[in-house]
């Protein structure tokens, strides 16, 4: 079985040829940073390649370590306990 491929768009298409544009709609790349998932066909080999400076491509292992780590990264973390001593009822330490 072939692995699954995970394409996001990375650069925004204004300026860009219009079968460059039409090849990221086809791919399903409508907007800046949206991922899509595609299997790993000749065809959808040929749309990298054609606008490779504009996709950032990823296996679904990569990206599903890469979201890990993120969501690891932004784990919420245990809260700080501080615990203060209580001073003895006797001593005083004003002067």
């Amino acid at each position: 079985m072939e692995p699954e491929l995970v394409h996001n768009l990375s650069e925004r298409s204004p300026g860009t040829r219009k079968l460059h544009r039409r090849t990221l709609e086809a791919m399903g790349l409508r907007r800046c940073h949206r991922t899509v998932l595609h299997s790993n066909t000749s065809s959808i080999r040929g749309m990298i390649q054609q606008v490779k400076r504009m996709v950032v491509v990823e296996t679904e292992e990569m990206y599903k370590a890469r979201k890990e780590a993120e969501a690891n990264h932004k784990a919420l973390r245990p809260p700080l306990v501080v615990r203060h001593s209580i001073p003895a009822a006797g001593s005083s330490n004003m002067s």
